[in-house]
């Protein structure tokens, strides 16, 4: 599965350490290049003799030691990698990585590489929840690293929290997914509504809803990976604007996300609207703070535009997607949503079932085309999701074109 693929591990001192044994041999059984890079720390937990053996690599630890080659090694493995994986990774390689610092072979490596770079985090939940280490990691987010979460449970120390390393299976999976993921949709125009959006009241208040955009987010995401061209319109989010974008456009309200989805319509291939656009907003927006009284207030309230029904009305050739998020009635609802609104198929969610719709990474969906055929998913991350709906649109778009 991943032959020919070589993967650069570094491996830092921490508990964990044990773990990335098993990370090792997994990636070899796939038929992967493991080249391991460890420092001196983590060499107290397991010898260089150990992922030698594993790896059937040398492994390097020292960077003034003799080199076993003629090549610089640090410059060599930065070359050489397709993927970079830091596991565990500790908060002091974190924090000198998201600072620019290169003092070991490892640090020294990464500065040099131009090839993905995956960080599972392992450590103390107080040390993890650290502002600093946040601080840092969101830095590295933002940069374009990519981090596995860890996981929670007992920890060496004796603390029960957030830190454990992410099992050897979630990290080999993901590197595996990063590694054969197809550019199948290289130069597909995507258009991607994402988030809440929010109504005035007055200059303090506004109507809003739940809706997080990470769902919207997720699919963005996995556009760009995919090769798409992505126009992403996002209403408020607390989210990181994810990385290779074409364009990227907040809002706030139904309106202003309305004119930005028909300013940006003409030349996309497929639009998926994810957002959780309000269906009304106050008629009358007071330009000062409402004043509270003894007596109820009364807000009267007025209907949206539609977006996602006149995109229905003017897609001609494009493909569309809609989202149905229902507390009842989910399939129902669903279908009528298809119909009204002429779209080639609706994801489908009950935001009662624990593990789907808002505020969590997780998602649990329905998948209805327009010929009423049902596809119904298991609990999912948001991101294998987002590859099961373009996994759908790429199959329509091949359809578009026999």
């Amino acid at each position: 599965m991943l032959k020919g693929k070589n993967i650069v591990i570094g491996i830092t001192g921490g508990i964990a350490v044990y773990k990335s044994c098993d990370i090792v041999s997994r990636l070899k059984k796939l038929n992967a290049n493991v080249y391991v890079i460890m420092t001196r720390s983590a060499t107290e937990f397991v010898t260089p003799l150990t992922f030698q053996s594993l790896s059937q690599n040398y492994v390097v630890v020292d960077m003034f030691k003799e080199p076993k080659t003629w090549d610089i090694e640090h410059i060599s493995l930065a070359q050489k990698a397709d993927l970079f994986l830091i596991a565990p990774a500790t908060a002091n390689i974190i924090g000198k990585i998201a600072n620019g610092i290169a003092d070991d072979m490892l640090s020294t490596t990464v500065m040099a590489t131009k090839a993905p770079v995956l960080i599972a985090p392992a450590m103390n939940t107080n040390m993890y929840e650290n502002k600093i280490v946040q601080s840092n990691i969101k830095k590295l987010k933002e940069l374009g690293y990519d981090f596995i979460d860890p996981e929670e449970g007992r920890l060496a120390c004796g603390d029960v929290g957030k830190g454990k390393l992410a099992s050897p299976e979630v990290i080999v999976d993901k590197i595996v997914k990063e590694l054969t993921l197809s550019k199948d949709l290289k130069g597909t125009k995507i258009l991607i509504t994402a988030g809440p959006t929010r109504e005035t009241i007055d200059p303090v208040r506004y109507i809003t809803n739940r809706s997080t955009g990470k769902m919207g987010y997720a699919i963005a995401t996995q556009a760009v990976k995919r090769g798409a061209l992505v126009t992403l319109i996002s209403g408020p989010t607390n989210i990181d604007k994810p990385l290779g974008l074409s364009k990227f456009i907040k809002v706030e309200s139904a309106n202003q996300m309305y004119n930005a989805v028909m300013e940006n319509i003409k030349d996309q291939h497929v639009i998926i609207k994810s957002a959780a656009v309000a269906d009304y907003k106050p008629k009358k927006v007071s330009d000062r703070k409402i004043k509270k009284t003894d007596d109820n207030l009364f807000i009267e309230l007025e209907r949206n535009n539609d977006i996602l029904k006149e995109i229905g009305q003017i897609k001609q050739d494009k493909i569309l997607v809609g989202f149905a998020a229902e507390t009842h009635d989910l399939i129902e609802n669903a279908k009528q949503k298809i119909k009204k609104k002429n779209l080639d198929f609706i994801v489908a969610n009950d935001l009662l079932q624990e593990g789907a719709g808002f505020g969590v990474d997780t998602n649990i969906v329905k998948i209805i085309d327009k010929n009423g055929d049902i596809h119904p998913f298991p609990k999912m991350s948001k991101e294998d999701i987002a590859n099961v709906i373009l996994d759908k649109i790429k199959l329509l778009l091949e359809n578009k074109h026999l």
